[in-house]
């Protein structure tokens, strides 16, 4: 312990000097060290990230060239059909029995059409 600090001081003078110990080093000169990282994404495998727009993104389209509104769900109905790959969902129901609306035709049209916009298909 710190001979310059009285143990009157804490906060629990019958306990301990811990905060006067804490306060007293982060009080103290701390070096800073920068370290300067280059890569080249030239050896980086890109096979892993995708091509393509984000739901987000999907959901503007629609919404702008069909006046639809469509849900992520129906979003990702419309890429498991086309086979591209889609994200774990982790937002499970809580039922095994339970039922997901089915997108309608005209939601999916819109949808491939975006997907074709965004050069997903």
């Amino acid at each position: 312990m710190n001979d310059k600090v009285p143990l009157t001081q804490d906060i629990n003078s019958g306990v301990s000097g811990h905060v006067e110990t804490v306060v007293l080093l982060s009080k103290g000169e701390v070096d800073s060290k920068k370290i300067r990282v280059e890569f080249s994404l030239e050896d980086m495998d890109m096979s892993e990230f995708q091509d393509g727009a984000t739901y987000t993104q999907i959901k503007d389209y629609v919404l702008e060239h069909s006046g639809l509104k469509v849900s992520n769900l129906y979003i990702s109905q419309i890429k498991r059909k086309c086979g591209i790959e889609v994200g774990k969902n982790y937002n499970l129901p809580k039922s095994e029995d339970s039922r997901q609306p089915m997108c309608p035709p005209e939601k999916e049209k819109a949808i491939r059409e975006a997907f074709k916009y965004f050069g997903m298909i």
